[in-house]
């Protein structure tokens, strides 16, 4: 492991200790995450005993669940479910993919992050409490709001909280979990209470995810700051693993381009 990597796991491993970290994130969706990426990522979370979440392509990715199940991934989530087929769909392909002995150790979720979809609620919850169905909701805040036409400072309004609200009371009612990322900063607490006072499994910033729990701590600001300089250590040892690729053969061309130059000549 390198020296960003050692600080990563310095970050979870004191995290799980102290500040209720369960899991790190990946995305195969908007983040774009690499196999390689995501190898570096689960030694990580190994070796701090945390689990890893995973943000799938699509309702049907089968190649992204086969990946997830043979990496041993503990939280999947699949984007952009806006109707009860798509969730059908989700539903379909994960049973295809995980036995029912292997999804007992797997929590297999779906994101509520457009208007579209929170239309459907009561629908979507009825399709997940089919068995073997889905295990809970991520209610995506960012891209909700942008489905609203709102921007990222209408993430802590009403517009925004009360249908959280709404979504949390029916997954209570039914037993699904609830799960809520999108611009979780220390602005967000005051909505993450209310939330948690109906039900919070789990909260996540773009790379770490902390249990409901965790919101009863006095350091959670800290443990908030931590999850962004965790990010950032990771961006860092990105943008250097790439870099160091980049750079590995830039030699070997340039010898090759000066011998062109001269082959080239008529």
């Amino acid at each position: 492991m390198n020296v960003h990597e050692r600080k990563m796991l310095d970050i979870l491993r004191r995290g799980r200790e102290e500040f209720g970290v369960v899991a790190t994130k990946a995305e195969f969706e908007a983040e774009g995450t690499r196999t390689d990426e995501l190898l570096r990522l689960l030694e990580i979370a190994h070796k701090a005993d945390v689990g890893l979440a995973l943000k799938i392509g699509g309702c049907e990715a089968i190649r992204d669940l086969l990946e997830a199940k043979q990496f041993g991934v503990r939280y999947i989530i699949a984007p952009m479910v806006e109707t009860p087929y798509a969730l059908s769909k989700y539903i379909a392909a994960k049973n295809k993919v995980f036995s029912a002995l292997e999804q007992e150790d797997v929590a297999f979720l779906f994101n509520v992050e457009t208007v579209t979809a929170f239309n459907h609620i009561n629908e979507l919850v009825d399709v997940a409490c089919q068995r073997p169905g889905c295990d809970g909701v991520v209610f995506g805040r960012v891209d909700f709001s942008g489905s609203l036409g709102l921007g990222r400072e209408c993430i802590e309004s009403e517009q925004i909280t009360q249908p959280g609200e709404e979504i949390a009371r029916l997954c209570c009612a039914k037993s699904l979990q609830f799960v809520v990322g999108g611009a979780v900063s220390s602005d967000a607490l005051s909505s993450l209470r209310r939330f948690h006072a109906i039900r919070l499994d789990r909260f996540e910033t773009r790379k770490v995810v902390f249990a409901g729990s965790a919101l009863a701590g006095v350091n959670l600001p800290e443990a908030l700051r931590h999850a962004v300089h965790f990010e950032l250590l990771w961006l860092l040892n990105k943008r250097e693993y790439y870099g160091l690729m980049h750079q590995e053969d830039q030699a070997r061309i340039e010898m090759l381009e000066s011998r062109w130059r001269v082959l080239d000549q008529p």
